[in-house]
């Protein structure tokens, strides 16, 4: 069975192949950077954190900004991508603290964090429901996990904007090899020593009559036993994703944005994820292969004796 620690606002996590932490306060969401650590290995993550939750957007070409709190283009760090907030603040920096649930099954543990957006902009109004369950598997060098927003607003295209797999920070390119993305295939880490914008170079957007395969973006963690395992992240339903970039601006960049459709208050979107280490890029199709088109995760039961499934 997995371990589990509290420790202050950290939840410490133990399984048979992995370590990990939950942090709760400060920087929040997901899977504490530097934390992820593959025992076969000895990889680590090498960014801010796995799995990082930001705010809600909606495509913003030819429509008019919120003057007080703009989002930018035109820059490298945005690019040319015209958006605008929806929803604010940015969760992962902003929220601060969040409230959370543990559970434990047979050869399991979970978590369950929430957060409910505090500002709007122009027309909309606050309160859309943001909630990530992350699942830790025994027997696994990954864990499973799914974001899903409620939305208080009705929207043409409403945009959920995260982290995954995570960003990479680096140092010209010693702490990783390559970077990998299912729609593109593999890339030296070289590519990634100057800066460039979001739209210059590996950008991914969405076309409904030819959607990619799979969805698996990540790089390759050099470590001092020459054993050097990929760190990916796993969307289960390639249509899902509306927009993933891959760019350089002093660390690698992984944002990935889910749904731009249309949303009606009440609904809900999101989407699932397998987040880990393999060995091949042919051993992460087949595990993707076998998960392929789930689009959330359902803990059930109390909690201390609980049960997960995906659902479709």
């Amino acid at each position: 069975m997995p371990e589990i620690e509290t420790v202050g606002s950290e939840i410490h996590v133990s399984t048979d192949c992995f370590e990990a932490v939950i942090a709760t306060e400060g920087y929040t969401s997901g899977v504490k950077g530097g934390s992820f650590l593959d025992r076969r290995t000895g990889a680590r993550d090498l960014g801010h954190g796995l799995d990082i939750a930001d705010f809600l957007l909606e495509p913003a070409e030819g429509r008019e900004q919120d003057g007080e709190c703009p989002y930018h283009t035109g820059d490298g760090m945005h690019g040319n991508i015209e958006k605008r907030y929806v929803e604010l603040p940015q969760i992962c920096t902003k929220a601060r603290k969040l409230p959370y649930q543990i559970f434990r099954g047979d050869g399991f543990m979970a978590a369950k964090t929430r957060y409910t957006w505090k500002s709007a902009t122009l027309d909309y109004r606050p309160g859309s429901v943001w909630e990530q369950t992350i699942v830790f598997p025994e027997g696994q060098r990954y864990f499973f996990a799914s974001d899903r927003i409620t939305s208080a607003n009705d929207c043409d295209a409403l945009i959920f904007r995260l982290d995954m797999p995570g960003h990479l920070k680096h140092n010209a390119a010693q702490e990783f090899s390559a970077i990998y993305l299912s729609y593109e295939g593999e890339t030296p880490g070289s590519e990634f020593l100057e800066d460039f914008a979001p739209d210059e170079r590996h950008l991914y957007q969405r076309d409904d009559a030819v959607l990619p395969a799979r969805m698996i973006r990540g790089y390759r963690v050099r470590t001092d036993s020459g054993n050097d395992p990929w760190l990916v992240g796993m969307t289960l339903d390639p249509a899902d994703v509306y927009e993933a970039w891959c760019h350089q601006r002093g660390y690698v960049c992984f944002i990935q944005e889910l749904g731009g459709r249309p949303i009606k208050t009440g609904e809900k979107f999101g989407a699932a994820y397998v987040v880990g280490y393999f060995d091949s890029v042919d051993e992460m199709n087949d595990v993707y292969d076998g998960l392929r088109g789930s689009n959330g995760i359902v803990v059930s039961g109390d909690e201390e004796d609980a049960n997960w499934e995906w659902v479709a």
